[in-house]
């Protein structure tokens, strides 16, 4: 199964609205770096795992000027064989695009609950996580809106 690798900003955004049991009604076990765990500063879910990066890649990527949970997520990627990435910030995408490595969002994840019946509506949700604090356009969520058949 492929290894799901976790930026801060998803646990942060769906713990807020209360639906981060989604990640594990997904994809089973997350991981993340000790420097996302750091960032999220909460008590850890059980399916939430932390793994260690080597130094030597986590100094190539930190050089990118990435926030240290992103540039630890994208090289605990590079040392993944495979691995789904979950990053909202578009400088982090931006790195993983140029790097080959796949990689959702926090919106991603949810349409996809959606789709696999987890959530019953994704529209509220998207509400609650735009009065959560993220950014999120409305052609952004009329788009995801109509993918999920909304």
């Amino acid at each position: 199964m492929r290894e799901v690798i976790s930026n801060t900003s998803c646990l942060i955004l769906l713990s807020k609205i209360e639906r981060l049991s989604l990640l594990s009604d997904l994809y089973g076990t997350v991981l993340i770096t000790e420097a996302v765990a750091e960032e999220f500063n909460e008590p850890l879910p059980k399916f939430v795992k932390i793994r260690k990066v080597s130094d030597r890649v986590n100094g190539l990527v930190l050089e990118e000027e990435l926030d240290k949970g992103e540039a630890t997520t994208i090289a605990l990627g590079l040392e993944t064989e495979n691995p789904l990435l979950i990053l909202d910030d578009f400088r982090a995408r931006d790195m993983a695009t140029r790097l080959g490595i796949s990689f959702t969002g926090t919106i991603g994840v949810l349409a996809k609950a959606k789709k696999q019946g987890h959530i019953q509506e994704l529209n509220p949700l998207l509400v609650r996580l735009k009065s959560s604090g993220m950014w999120i356009s409305e052609t952004v969520i009329q788009s995801v809106l109509r993918d999920v058949s909304e």
